[in-house]
C-alpha cells in the first residue's frame, strides 16, 4: 500500500453515456460500445486504473448482486481515488434490467457469442486492469464451458470469487473448477472449510487460494427497545429470518417448532422478512409461501408469525436484526458453503440458532450461538426456549457474536480485495487509503453535559465508568483543533464543557485530581495512583487552549489562563519523564502567546531533568531516557524538541533527533507501526512485547512527527506519519479497522487476534487528534 492518502471527495465517474471531442464534433456514445472503448484508450494518460468486476447486480434480486455492491461501495469508500470500479452485469436469458451507472457493460449468458465479444472488449480497453468475477454455477447453468473459454481468451489478471465449492464433486464439475482456476491467477473463497476443498478435492495449489470471509455491515447498534416500539413490536421477544424465499430455507423447520416456544413463551413473535425467490416464483409461482401461511393456520399460530413480504432496504433490514432476541437458520442444504443472511445477522449481534452449513460450523461455538441438526424442530424448540428464559446468556453470546464477526466487516473485505488486486496486477494498481471525512458523531454520544464518559461498551457509553481529567483534557485539545479546521460554532459548547471540567479537577493547591464518578464525586482511586501524567496533560491542555486564543471566545481564555496560572508553581516539583514532556508541551504553546522568562526557565529545569534520564540510560542501540519503552513514548523526544526551539540549546535538538529516531526504529516494521503493547514494558536487551496495541500511543506518534516534519523538512517522518495513520484504517498487524466509520468511534486497540470492540474516550479522542493533524498535509 502506498503511504499516501487521498481526500474523501469523491464524484460520481460512471454515466450511462459520455460526452467525448472526436474529430469536427461532440457526439454522444453509448458506453460498451466499439467508440466508447476507442474515446476512452485516447485517454490513457489522464483516467485511474479500471477494475472490472463481473457479476449479477441490483435491480436483479439474488444474493451475490447484494454482495457485490456492498464489496463495490466498500472499495470505492475506502480506495475510491485509486481505482475505479465498473460492472459487467451478468443476465440470464430472457431476462433485462435498467442499472446504475456502475453498469457499463453487460453479459448475457444465453449466446455463446457474448462471451468472446466481452473478451474483446475487455482486452481492447487500456485502463481496464484486472478482472474481479463472482462465481456461482447457477449464474452461468448450462454454459459453463462457454465461460470457461472467455477466462482463457482474456488476457487480462483475473481473480474469480467462488460462492459455492462443492464436496465430492463429479468429474465434470472437478474439471471445471481446474480449469477456471488454471486460468485465473488467484482465487477467493469465503469460509476455510471451501479452502480445504480446493485443496483436497480439486487439487488446487493453496498458494493459489485466500480467504476473505464475507462481508459484514457495521451497525449503531440502537436500542432494541426503541427499534421494536417503532415496528410495533414493543413487548414481544422476537425471533427472525430472513432472505429470498425458497423451499431451501426451511422456513417450516421454525414453525413445526413454535407451538412449543409460544407455550413456554406467549409473547413470542417470529418475524419472516423478504419476498420469495425471483427464480422460485418464476417455476413454482408462490406455492412456497402458500404452504407456510396455511401451515400457520393449522397449527394456530397467526398471531406469533409475520410475514414482510418485502425486498428491504439496508438500513430498515439492519432495524429488524438489531430488534431480533434469537436469528433463526434452518437451511436444509448441507452443501451451503456461506450465507449472506448468517452474516449480516451476526454483525447485529442476535443470538443465533443455526443448521450445521460448513459456513456455521466454522463461525459458531457454544460462545457464539447453537447448532441443531437439519430440520430437527424439536431441538430447534428446545434451544429457543433456553435462550429466551436466560437473558445473560443471550447477551453473553450476543458479545461474542459482534467480537467474532467484526474482522469481516466490508471494510476489512475491502482491504483485503485491494491487496489482493493490486498484487495480482503486480503493483500496476497503486492503493492509497481515501481520507475518511471529519465526523464527531461518537465524540459527542459520550459527552454529557459534564464531561465525556471515560469507557463504553461497544458503542455505547458505560455511564458507571465515569469521568478523567485525562480524557477531559485530550478531548479539549481535540476539539479545539477541529474548531480550528471547521470553523464549526457547535463546538463552542462542549469545549466550555470540557474547560469547565478540568477548572472542577484543579485544587486549590493548583493541583488536580483524575478520577470522578457518574455523581460528579471524586473517588478514592485519587488516593491510590500517580496523578503527575493527569497534571501534565491538563497543562498540555491549558497551553494548546490559550495558544488559540485568537479563535476562542476570550471569557473562556480568561478562564483557561487563570487555571494555569494557579497550576504554574507546584510544576517544578514534577519528575515524572512523561509528566515532565506533558507540561513542556503546554508551556510551548503558553509561550507562543505569553513568552516570560520564568516559563523558559521551567522549561528549562524539566529539560535539564530529561537530559540527565537521557544520559544515564543511553547507550549505543539504545538512545533513550528510560530503560525500557512504554506508553505515550514519543511525547518525549518532542518534549526535547520544543525545549530547543524554546531554549535554542542545541544538545535538546541533538537528542530529540537521536531518541526518536531509535524510538522510530522501534516501532516501524513491514506492517506499518506497531506502537509498544499496553501488557508489558519493551525493556533494554529484551524481545518487545506482541500485541495490546493502543490507538493513543498511535495518534502520539503521528502527533510528534509531525512536528518533528515541520521543523526539520526530512521526508521520512512524513511518510511514516502516513503509514502511522494508515493504522486506523486498516495497515496494521491485521489488517483490520480501528477507525469505525459507522459510529465515529475508534476500537480500543489491536489484540492478538482481534481489534477490542469497545469505542472508549481515549482511542475515540486519539483518532480525532491524527485525523485533525493529517489534514495539514493532505492536497
Amino acid at each position: 500500500m502506498k503511504n499516501n492518502i487521498a481526500k474523501n471527495t469523491l464524484k460520481k465517474r460512471n454515466t450511462r453515456s459520455k460526452k467525448v471531442l472526436l474529430p469536427a464534433e461532440v457526439i454522444t456514445i453509448e458506453i460498451g460500445s466499439d467508440e466508447w472503448l476507442d474515446a476512452m484508450n485516447s485517454e490513457k494518460d489522464t483516467s485511474i486504473p479500471e477494475v472490472l468486476v463481473i457479476t449479477s447486480y441490483p435491480p436483479r434480486e439474488c444474493g451475490i448482486a447484494t454482495y457485490s455492491q456492498d464489496l463495490i461501495l466498500a472499495l470505492n469508500n475506502k480506495f475510491g481515488t485509486s481505482f475505479s470500479l465498473k460492472v459487467c452485469a451478468i443476465e440470464p436469458e430472457k431476462e433485462s434490467y435498467k442499472y446504475s451507472n456502475d453498469v457499463t457493460l453487460v453479459l448475457n449468458t444465453s449466446e455463446p457469442n457474448n462471451f468472446s465479444e466481452l473478451a474483446k472488449k475487455i482486452n481492447r480497453n487500456y485502463h481496464t486492469k484486472i478482472v474481479l468475477i463472482q462465481h456461482e454455477f447457477g449464474l452461468f447453468k448450462t454454459h459453463e464451458d462457454d465461460f470457461i473459454r472467455f477466462l482463457n481468451e482474456v488476457k487480462k489478471p483475473k481473480v474469480i470469487v467462488f460462492h459455492t465449492v462443492l464436496p465430492h464433486p463429479n468429474i465434470i464439475i472437478k474439471e471445471q473448477v481446474q480449469s477456471i482456476a488454471k486460468a485465473c491467477g488467484a482465487l477467493v473463497v469465503m469460509t476455510n472449510n471451501a479452502e480445504e476443498l480446493l485443496i483436497n478435492e480439486y487439487n488446487i495449489p493453496k498458494s493459489k487460494i485466500s480467504v476473505i470471509a464475507h462481508g459484514t455491515h457495521l451497525v449503531q447498534h440502537l436500542n432494541k427497545d426503541f427499534l421494536k416500539a417503532k415496528y410495533g413490536l414493543t413487548g414481544r421477544k422476537v425471533l427472525s429470518t430472513f432472505g429470498l424465499l425458497s423451499s431451501g430455507k426451511s422456513i417450516e423447520t421454525t414453525l413445526k417448532a413454535l407451538p412449543a416456544i409460544v407455550k413456554e413463551n406467549p409473547d413470542v413473535i417470529f418475524l419472516i422478512i423478504g419476498k420469495t425467490h425471483p427464480e422460485v416464483v418464476k417455476n413454482d409461482s408462490e406455492k412456497y409461501r402458500d404452504m407456510l401461511e396455511s401451515t400457520v393456520i393449522e397449527l394456530g399460530i397467526e398471531n406469533q408469525v409475520r410475514f414482510i413480504n418485502s425486498y428491504l432496504s439496508l438500513p430498515d433490514l439492519l432495524e429488524y436484526l438489531q430488534l431480533t432476541d434469537i436469528y433463526l437458520f434452518t437451511s436444509n442444504d448441507p452443501n451451503q458453503a456461506v450465507s449472506g443472511t448468517f452474516v449480516y445477522a451476526m454483525s447485529c449481534g442476535c443470538p443465533i440458532i443455526s443448521t450445521p452449513i460448513p459456513h456455521a460450523k466454522e463461525v459458531l461455538t457454544k460462545e457464539t450461538g447453537i447448532i441443531i441438526d437439519f430440520q430437527d424442530s424439536m431441538k430447534l424448540a428446545e434451544s429457543v426456549i433456553l435462550l429466551l428464559n436466560d437473558e445473560p446468556l443471550r447477551k453473553s453470546i450476543s458479545t461474542n457474536t459482534l467480537q467474532k464477526i467484526v474482522t469481516s466487516a466490508w471494510e476489512n473485505s475491502a482491504v483485503a480485495h485491494a491487496k489482493l488486486l493490486a498484487k495480482q496486477t503486480k503493483n500496476k494498481l497503486e492503493i492509497s487509503y481515501t481520507l475518511p471525512e471529519l465526523k464527531l458523531d461518537h465524540f459527542e454520544k459520550m459527552t454529557t453535559d459534564f464531561g465525556m464518559i471515560q469507557f463504553s461498551k461497544i458503542n455505547q457509553p458505560d455511564f458507571h465508568s465515569g469521568y478523567t481529567l485525562d480524557d477531559n483534557a485530550r478531548a479539549l485539545i481535540a476539539l479545539v483543533m477541529h474548531y480550528e479546521a471547521a470553523k464549526d460554532e457547535n463546538d463552542l459548547l462542549p469545549i466550555q464543557t470540557y474547560l469547565n471540567f478540568i477548572k472542577y479537577c484543579q485544587k486549590p493547591s493548583g493541583s488536580f485530581l483524575n478520577y470522578i464518578d457518574i455523581n460528579e464525586v471524586f473517588t478514592e482511586q485519587n488516593n491510590t495512583v500517580n496523578l503527575d501524567d493527569a497534571n501534565g496533560r491538563a497543562i498540555w491542555a491549558l497551553g494548546f487552549f490559550i495558544s488559540r486564543k485568537s479563535i476562542l471566545p476570550n471569557e473562556m481564555v480568561l478562564v483557561a489562563m487563570d487555571i494555569l496560572q494557579l497550576a504554574l508553581p507546584r510544576l517544578e516539583t514534577v519528575h515524572s519523564a512523561r509528566a515532565m514532556a506533558f507540561i513542556i508541551k503546554g508551556l510551548y504553546f503558553y509561550n507562543k502567546e505569553f513568552k516570560t522568562r520564568e516559563n523558559v526557565k521551567l522549561v528549562e529545569l524539566l529539560a535539564e531533568r530529561m537530559v540527565v534520564m537521557y544520559m544515564n540510560e543511553s547507550e549505543k542501540n539504545w538512545e533513550w531516557f528510560e530503560s525500557y519503552l512504554t506508553y505515550a513514548n514519543s511525547i518525549l523526544p518532542e518534549a526535547m524538541l520544543y525545549s530547543w526551539q524554546i531554549t535554542g540549546n542545541l544538545l535538546y535538538k541533538g537528542i530529540a533527533r537521536e531518541s526518536l529516531d531509535f524510538l522510530l526504529l522501534n516501532i516501524f516494521n513491514k506492517n506499518g507501526i506497531e506502537v509498544v503493547s499496553n501488557r508489558s514494558r519493551f525493556n533494554k536487551g529484551e524481545i518487545a512485547p506482541k500485541y495490546g496495541e493502543q490507538p493513543i500511543d498511535v495518534a502520539y506518534t503521528i502527533m510528534t512527527l509531525s512536528e518533528f516534519y515541520k521543523e526539520f523538512k526530512d521526508k521520512e517522518y512524513l511518510n511514516k506519519l502516513f503509514t502511522a495513520f494508515n493504522w486506523f484504517l486498516g495497515e496494521n498487524r491485521l489488517h483490520q479497522i480501528v477507525y469505525n466509520p459507522c459510529t465515529g468511534g475508534c476500537f480500543d486497540g489491536l489484540e492478538k487476534n482481534n481489534v477490542n470492540l469497545n469505542q472508549g474516550a481515549e482511542s475515540t479522542i486519539s483518532y480525532q487528534l491524527a485525523r485533525i493533524t493529517i489534514e495539514d498535509y493532505i492536497t
